[in-house]
Order: C-alpha cells, then sequence, then structure tokens
C-alpha cells in the first residue's frame, strides 16, 4: 500500500506546466558549485493572481538543486530565480494552476478563532494520535502504519522527524539526516558518530517527503516534529550546536513547505533540553516561521503540565500536554480562555498495558478524555502504546506504528461522524458556571454525561449559549443519545418545547424528561424539532 500511494502521488506531479491550487510545483537545476553545495544562496519569486510569494530553493544531492512551491490560486504564475551562483540566477518559467482535484481542500488553517478549517473554507476537527518513530521503524512498518491510518479515521499523526533512541537493541536507522563522517569505538566499546553538520543527507529526507506525501493521499495531516530530546548520547542530535539547529530548521522548512499536509511542532517536550534556553526556541521558531511563506500551524509541546507562551503571534495554536484538564467537566475550557486560540492537548497518557502512570489508560478512560475536551472547546490526541515486554516494541504503535493493539482507535471513525455533521465547533453554552452543556451552533446542544450513569435526563438547557442567540419560550426540540463507547444513535420519540426562562434556565413545558440507557459515556444531542 505504502508503494501504491507513493506511486499514484509522484504520477500526479509530473506534468509541471499544469499544477493544481495548493498542489506542489517543482523545478530542478542542475549546477556545479564549488566548495560545499549546502551554502549556496538559492531562492525565486513566484508571482501569481495579485501575489507574490519569496521561496528558498535547496540542495538535493547529486549537483541538483530544487525549488519547491505551493500555488494559493488558479491562473498563471510565474518565477525568477536568485543566486550568486550563475547557472541558478534568472532563470525563469511559468505554470498554469488549476482547481483543486477531489480531496485536495488545502492546507489547515486556524478559523480565526478557536477552531480549524482547511483553505477552501471546509471545517476541520483535528483527531490525531501518535507514532513517534513509524517513517523510521525497519522492514514493512511504514505501510502497516499506513493502511492502520485509513482504516482507523485519524486525520493527523504526529512524528518525529529525527529518529529517537529506544535503546535496548533497538535496530540502527538505515538513514541519518546528515552526512556520516565516520564511526569509531569509545573505550567502553560504544559507537561514537561522527557528524559532518554542514552537509544534509538527502536520501533521509526524500523517505520523509514520501511518507508525508502517503498521509495526504490518505487525508492524514503530518504534524512534523523538528526536535526532541530522547537521543540519551546515541548520535547527540539533542546536543547539536545553535547554529547547526537554525540551518536544519531552515533546510526543513524549505524541502517540506510546498506540501500542503505539514505542521511545524517545534519540539517534542522541549524543556527537557537543558542546554537551550527560551530564547534558543524563540530563535528556532523564528527561522522556521520566517522562511515558511504559506504560514503553516505552528506551535511548540512541552512536559507535563509546562505551560508555553503559546499567545504569541508565532503559534498558531496550544500543543498541550497535560491530562489534567480534560479528567473532569470543563476544565479544560480554563486553557481556551487564556490563549484564546485553538487548544489541542496532545498528550492526556496513552491507552496500554505499561508499567507507568502514563502509559497504561483503558481504552474508555482515553476516549473519555477526548470528549470532555471536546464539548468544552478543545482538541484531544489519541495514542496507546501496547507492548509484549519491557524491551519489544514491536506492537507499540507509539513508539513504531504498525497495527493498533487497543480499543479507543475503534470508535474515532464515529467520533468523527459526530463532529462532522454539527453546523460549528462545540464550546461550552455557559463557561464556568455549566461544564457539561456544548453549543455547536444557534440551537445546537451537546450535553456529555460522562463516566455517570443515571436512570433519565430531565430537560433542562441554560438560557446562555455562547455567542448565539439565546433560548426563549416556545422552541422545539429534539433528543438524540449518543452512545460513544458503543456507537449507537438513539432518537427519542418525543418533542419538547421549552419554557420561558426560570433564572438562567429553560425546562420542557411538559416537564419531560429522556429515559437513558444502563451505561455510561453517553452524548446528548440536542437540536430544533422540525
Amino acid at each position: 500500500m505504502f508503494f501504491l500511494l507513493f506511486t499514484a502521488v509522484v504520477a500526479g506531479l509530473r506534468a509541471q506546466d499544469r499544477v493544481e491550487r495548493w498542489g506542489r510545483f517543482e523545478t530542478v537545476i542542475k549546477a556545479d558549485v564549488k566548495g560545499n553545495p549546502f551554502d549556496v544562496g538559492f531562492s525565486a519569486v513566484f508571482t501569481g493572481p495579485d501575489t507574490t510569494f519569496t521561496v528558498r530553493g535547496f540542495y538535493d544531492g547529486g549537483g541538483v538543486y530544487k525549488l519547491r512551491f505551493m500555488p494559493c490560486a488558479t491562473g498563471e504564475w510565474t518565477y525568477k530565480t536568485r543566486s550568486t551562483v550563475a547557472a541558478l540566477d534568472g532563470r525563469t518559467g511559468r505554470f498554469e494552476c488549476i482547481a483543486p482535484g477531489e480531496g485536495n481542500h488545502g492546507p489547515v488553517t486556524t478559523d480565526g478563532s478557536y477552531g480549524f478549517k482547511y483553505a477552501d473554507g471546509k471545517r476541520y476537527y483535528p483527531v490525531g494520535t501518535t507514532s513517534y518513530d513509524w517513517m523510521h521503524a525497519v522492514g514493512d512498518y511504514p505501510g502497516r502504519t499506513l493502511c492502520s491510518m485509513e482504516e482507523s479515521g485519524f486525520n493527523k499523526l504526529r512524528m518525529l522527524l529525527i529518529v529517537q533512541n529506544f535503546d535496548f537493541g533497538y535496530p540502527e536507522p538505515a538513514l541519518y539526516p546528515f552526512e556520516l563522517k565516520g564511526k569509531s569505538k569509545d573505550k567502553d566499546g560504544k559507537t561514537v558518530f561522527e557528524w559532518d553538520y554542514s552537509r544534509f543527507n538527502p536520501e533521509y529526507f526524500a523517505h520523509v517527503e514520501r511518507c508525508i506525501d502517503s498521509l495526504a493521499a490518505i487525508g492524514v495531516e503530518a504534524d512534523v516534529v523538528l526536535f526532541h530530546p530522547y537521543d540519551d548520547g546515541r548520535w547527540n542530535f539533542d546536543k547539536m550546536p545553535m547554529d547547526v539547529n537554525v540551518r536544519y530548521a531552515e533546510y526543513v522548512v524549505a524541502r517540506l513547505g510546498a506540501f500542503r499536509n505539514v505542521w511545524w511542532s517545534l519540539a517534542n517536550e522541549y524543556d527537557f533540553y537543558r542546554h537551550l534556553e527560551i530564547a534558543d526556541w524563540d530563535r528556532l521558531t523564528r527561522a522556521v516561521v520566517d522562511n515558511d511563506p504559506y504560514a503553516h500551524l505552528c506551535s511548540i509541546h512541552s512536559h507535563t503540565a509546562k505551560y508555553y507562551k503559546y499567545w504569541v503571534p508565532e503559534y498558531t495554536h496550544a500543543s498541550v500536554q497535560d491530562q489534567a484538564p480534560v479528567e473532569g467537566f470543563g476544565r479544560a475550557a480554563t486553557v481556551r480562555n487564556i490563549y484564546k486560540k485553538p487548544v489541542i492537548f496532545d498528550e492526556v497518557c496513552y491507552e496500554g498495558n505499561m508499567d507507568n502512570r502514563w502509559g497504561s489508560l483503558s481504552g474508555e478512560e482515553l476516549l473519555y478524555r477526548m470528549w470532555q475536551g471536546l464539548v468544552a472547546g478543545t482538541y484531544v490526541t489519541h495514542g496507546e502504546c501496547y507492548m509484549d515486554g519491557p524491551t519489544d516494541y514491536s506492537r507499540d504503535f507509539l513508539a513504531v506504528g504498525g497495527e493498533f493493539q487497543g480499543e479507543s482507535w475503534k470508535r474515532i471513525k464515529f467520533m468523527r461522524g459526530i463532529l462532522e455533521a454539527m453546523p460549528a465547533p462545540m464550546q461550552l453554552c455557559d463557561s464556568s458556571w455549566d461544564p457539561y452543556t456544548s453549543s455547536a451552533g444557534e440551537n445546537y446542544y451537546m450535553v456529555y454525561l460522562g463516566k455517570k450513569i443515571s436512570p433519565e435526563w430531565v430537560f433542562d438547557l441554560p438560557v446562555k449559549n455562547a455567542m448565539y442567540p439565546r433560548l426563549k419560550e416556545g422552541l422545539r426540540f429534539k433528543v438524540e443519545i449518543i452512545d460513544t463507547w458503543n456507537m449507537t444513535v438513539t432518537e427519542v420519540p418525543k418533542v419538547f418545547e421549552t419554557t420561558a426562562p426560570v433564572g438562567d434556565r429553560v425546562y420542557d413545558k411538559g416537564h419531560g424528561s429522556v429515559p437513558l440507557p444502563d451505561a455510561p459515556y453517553l452524548l446528548l444531542r440536542i437540536t430544533e424539532a422540525e
């Protein structure tokens, strides 16, 4: 499947005289240069309908320089290259940008508030998972991971651009991001790698690109983590000098910026980089943002409950590791209200069988946390880590991908169906006063009952409905009982009519209630009756 997906993507890129909107234009220029070819400055100005972009090129090995561009508007585009190298300077060309093909909605951006949308305006609800090293896993793991992602219905995948060190004899990767100058053994017999940080390994990045394209082919956003602290002395990629970090970030953006399904995550658990300061992360963030003409989504991720300054404009959303806000009703809305931009709780612990406190949730508990975040107007990323033993990562999707082993992933397509049927994203109707009732539009309510098992729900809604009109007397509603675990939707055979407000609440004129099944994890969808 991996081969077939990649072949289909490549086939769509061959006709470079015509490129679909938010597709990828690429041109190749051969040039022999003296010295280090990665040091050559190379860019182009692309001019299209009422807009101009300056895009950096990159060296791709074998005397080949490349320019990639993602056109944002249909019509004719022209370009002209700039470089101090004569063979790369003053080259011109043109292409036609045509309408996007089926399934191409453009890159995901924020909606200007607390949610996300595609560039064409289609609403996007991030329902993602994590597999840190699926791209770097040996054998057929990448293909198996793609099959699992397509079957599950997840639409975002968090992943590391540089392989992490699992130790415990995990196989040495076949490719590295930098040119390897040599290897030796220290006095303890440990392998010591010597890297040429001034020269990247284009083959490594070409593999990454094939993986990202394969995700795009199945509608999955690639949340690419640029830095991580999990090297532990194996390759020392987490201890690179700051100038190397900046150079690496700029090269990555030049190569991957034209991929419409890419998100930037500056780091995973950035605060475990003991030798880097906040000013260093500010510098790296600027290196990414300033060199990305397309303004892809961008954030940074911390250790548990270490909150970053996500309110600065460089970060489009908050990527948070903290389970506490999604362990109870309404808590996540507090984080949302502080940052006033989209919030994704990208780690809330994991479903799994690990002997620790972060990798041992039940499937029910993880799904409960995901719904708690959703009804509070935020988003929650799934993850699972089942292992056959303390050193066996072969079944650990969090680490290497492959097949899902748990239970919560089976409910993701159903969850997305509920979300994508809503007229607008959820948010609490009356934040701070009612942590149970969420609004997804005018006269469109969601009441999450969580783990509570009750014989009935008395029809009872807040007068306040977020920014939508307040409830008034005489509105008629229908109620559906959604079992989020068993994936059923049952319509209640009764129409409810609102009373005049009684304080801050409205009720049913007939004192009606909804009989409930003897089950937890119920969600009530309350919409205006025709």
